[in-house]
């Protein structure tokens, strides 16, 4: 919301500029005061104060401090950046949507293809000589963790994925030079992660890493020949939303990557793939006559 209005301001009249100044100076306090206040510390009459709040696209100045309360109190649980409590269930239809499709959208003009392309490299290198592929996330990213493994298995390589953190430490410590170990974390905080990390580094194995850039994990993927980091960054705050976009984003990932190395895989998988979906439709029930 304060981003928005920022980027508004060329286009207010200069007296709605003072009253969005003075919004960006102070938003708790702007959520508050009465409007006699904001008036007079914005040197504007109240009806200017009103005009830029309908300006920026709000019914009023009650709708915009109730919206702008909503957005810089810590404390409102929210479920997802852009609903609100009073929308119908048509809006929380299309604003859901249009956040993933705008983020995905953002990620395919940010996503960088060197690093890419040497994360698709190492896990075929590593599938083709047999060789483990150790996937590793905890709390949802651990749930996106056994989406890779179940994609990869697929295409007859050796991959797990482990969300425990004891197992991790098990699982990193018999790493060995040759294996990729895939950690995939939102925050790039979780000390169980940041410790499987540095496990996997000591023995030699291919690091990569999916996260937001900046963080603790995303550092411990920069710099090495065998250190690769896959940045995901999104506008949720992994400390105050549940994760949606972020855990499409990670999804999103695997997918490229899974995509990629089954087409480098040698040729003989297509046949083993044509049969596990040949096997699996005996497991559907049978369509009526």
């Amino acid at each position: 919301m304060l981003d928005r209005i920022k980027a508004s301001i060329p286009a207010l009249p200069p007296a709605e500029q003072r009253v969005a100044k003075l919004l960006l100076t102070d938003p708790r306090a702007f959520a508050t005061l009465p409007v006699v206040e904001l008036a007079e510390r914005s040197h504007v009459s109240k009806p200017t104060v009103v005009r830029f709040c309908r300006s920026v696209g709000y019914d009023g100045l009650a709708d915009f401090k109730r919206k702008l309360a909503g957005s810089v109190n810590e404390g409102v649980p929210f479920v997802h950046r852009a609903v609100d409590e009073d929308d119908k269930t048509s809006d929380i239809v299309v604003k859901v949507i249009d956040n993933a499709v705008s983020a995905l959208l953002k990620y395919r003009n940010d996503a960088a293809s060197h690093a890419f392309e040497r994360a698709i490299a190492a896990l075929t290198e590593t599938g083709k000589s047999g060789k483990r592929i150790e996937f590793y996330g905890v709390g949802n990213s651990g749930i996106v963790a056994q989406d890779a493994q179940h994609k990869f298995f697929r295409l007859g390589v050796n991959a797990a994925a482990v969300s425990d953190g004891h197992v991790q430490v098990m699982s990193a410590t018999m790493l060995a030079p040759g294996d990729c170990a895939v950690i995939i974390s939102n925050s790039g905080r979780s000390r169980d992660l940041v410790d499987v990390a540095e496990i996997a580094r000591r023995k030699g194995a291919t690091l990569i890493v999916v996260t937001a850039s900046g963080s603790p994990l995303a550092q411990m993927a920069q710099g090495g020949a065998n250190q690769i980091l896959l940045a995901v960054d999104h506008p949720e705050d992994y400390d105050r939303y549940s994760p949606m976009v972020s855990r499409l984003l990670h999804l999103m990932v695997i997918d490229i990557l899974t995509t990629a190395v089954a087409l480098r895989l040698p040729g003989e998988l297509r046949p083993m793939l044509q049969e596990i979906k040949k096997n699996l439709r005996a497991k559907r029930y049978a369509r009526p006559e």
